[in-house]
């Protein structure tokens, strides 16, 4: 990972396409981040997937706040998976309008 690491920072494509795909094997979510951070699309979406494949909500939650669209459709069916109604109604209240129609059909069961 190092060796990964070094290469990646030194701009090479390649390493940091296999860096991103070792992280997400490995649930480096922090890696992930930091290259989501720097701007790369491909790290974005595989830290939305690891966060959610591990039931991440508060990272979800910060890149949705942070504006990322795919994060708050993630989120939205990570908490209506667990039955999560606080976090629906808190994005309900924010605007979010997939959230409100997922509340609504949950809460009309």
């Amino acid at each position: 990972m190092s060796v990964l690491r070094g290469r990646a920072e030194l701009g090479d494509a390649d390493a940091i396409d296999r860096l991103i795909e070792s992280a997400a094997e490995l649930g480096d979510l922090a890696t992930l981040e930091r290259l989501a951070g720097q701007g790369n699309a491909s790290a974005a979406d595989q830290l939305i997937e690891s966060a959610a494949e591990i039931g991440d909500l508060a990272t979800l939650e910060r890149l949705t706040n942070q504006g990322n669209v795919t994060a708050a459709d993630q989120l939205i069916e990570s908490a209506a998976e667990i039955g999560d109604l606080a976090t629906l109604e808190r994005l309900a209240k924010d605007g979010n309008q997939t959230a409100s129609e997922v509340l609504e059909e949950m809460t009309a069961e």
